[in-house]
């Protein structure tokens, strides 16, 4: 076997194996899509957390809502939207976050638009490698978990 030949096939083989590590750590629940359930580590005796995803997807042909959220790791859970407005960062508590048939839902950190979940009275600080269950609850696809994963920070700062 060539070089080339041996080269592409370690490619595929690692795309294969990065592609199944990415599929695999996300959720499907009726035609909703949850992608990379992730959080950042606690610092010091910091007792609030946030949740994040790389994205949420309808699938779907009809709009769906989340609705609410639950952790066994913290007192409750809340969902917040974040805006950046005349260069101040401002984040407000939601009752639900519409989801589009066919759209994508933004909950990434550090997003200057966009939503999170904040773990509210952490019963133990958040270490990176720690993982956690959290429960979805979505108006038409029900209750979804998904498993939470504690990761550094990625900062990406986006404006839409």
């Amino acid at each position: 076997m060539n070089l080339r030949k041996f080269n592409t096939l370690i490619l595929a083989g690692a795309f294969i194996l990065v592609s199944h590590q990415v599929m695999a750590h996300g959720v499907k629940c009726g035609d909703i899509t949850v992608a990379h359930p992730y959080s950042t580590p606690t610092i010091g005796s910091v007792t609030t957390g946030s949740v994040y995803f790389m994205n949420i997807m309808n699938n779907g042909k009809e709009l769906d809502q989340l609705i609410d959220a639950r952790a066994d790791v913290s007192s409750s859970v809340e969902m917040h939207q974040m805006s950046l407005e005349n260069n101040i960062m401002r984040m407000r508590a939601v009752s639900e976050v519409k989801l589009p048939p066919g759209y994508e839902v933004v909950f990434k950190h550090g997003q200057a638009n966009g939503f999170h979940l904040m773990l509210i009275n952490l019963k133990k600080p958040l270490k990176v490698g720690g993982k956690f269950p959290i429960t979805l609850k979505f108006k038409r696809a029900g209750d979804c978990m998904a498993e939470v994963w504690v990761e550094e920070p990625k900062l990406e700062m986006h404006q839409h």
